[in-house]
């Protein structure tokens, strides 16, 4: 399904402690309206909702998750596992988030995406980031379908680039994929999301790492995926 272009355009905030992601992300994002960039905390960032790369268990345990957690209170991890344990049996898939109320006036969301299934994992050599970011996005747009127009801004670390150990060009390469693919498609089924992203991605890692990839409309998923 095609995103909903009815709706406002999203803002979306990237920001992040790391100098390198933050440059990467100006580099990959140089041509793509409706973004802020920022060298700050994302818990500084006053949006709608706040995205969390975790682990499929939604175990709060490192990185912007625990510093999430630690800004939010532990009622957040409950929620999120609880929206796990509801919505997929407990274990969230990398290609898949969830999207619960954080408990706070801003961010009135938090949507957690796993980036890798256990913590602390090296998710380096997978695609793990451009699922996630997909997930996330995807997340926004069925919480959009719920209560229309409650996030109208959302705010995203960089992916993997801490705990995941992804390098800082390829996190934001991956994550301009995930963003260009909301922008261009709405996904009812995580399941469909991720076969479309890995179908045209399978052969990223033989891409120069400045390569940017755009993903094709799923009715030509089969065809070479536009590069940039």
């Amino acid at each position: 399904m095609s995103a909903d272009r009815t709706q406002s355009p999203l803002k979306v905030v990237l920001t992040d402690l790391n100098a390198t992601v933050v440059e990467s992300w100006r580099a990959a994002f140089a041509d793509t309206p409706g973004i802020e960039i920022r060298h700050a905390s994302i818990l500084t960032a006053e949006v709608d909702a706040w995205v969390s790369p975790t682990n499929s268990r939604g175990r709060m345990d490192g990185g912007t998750d625990a510093a999430i957690k630690r800004h939010l209170g532990a009622g957040i991890q409950l929620r999120v596992q609880k929206a796990i344990r509801d919505g997929h049996g407990g274990t969230l898939p990398v290609g898949s988030a969830v999207c619960v109320p954080s408990g706070a006036v801003t961010p009135r969301f938090l949507i957690s995406a796993p980036t890798m299934q256990t913590s602390s994992q090296n998710v380096s050599e997978t695609l793990n980031v451009a699922l996630a970011c997909a997930a996330a996005f995807q997340a926004v747009h069925r919480q959009n379908q719920l209560e229309p127009g409650s996030i109208r801004s959302v705010a995203l670390v960089g992916m993997g680039a801490q705990t995941g150990r992804v390098p800082a060009r390829v996190c934001a390469n991956l994550m301009w994929t995930g963003h260009t693919l909301f922008n261009d498609h709405h996904f009812e089924d995580d399941d469909a999301l991720r076969a479309t992203i890995l179908a045209q991605l399978d052969d990223l890692e033989r891409a120069p790492a400045t390569e940017r990839v755009r993903i094709a409309p799923p009715a030509r998923v089969a065809s070479s995926p536009r590069r940039s």
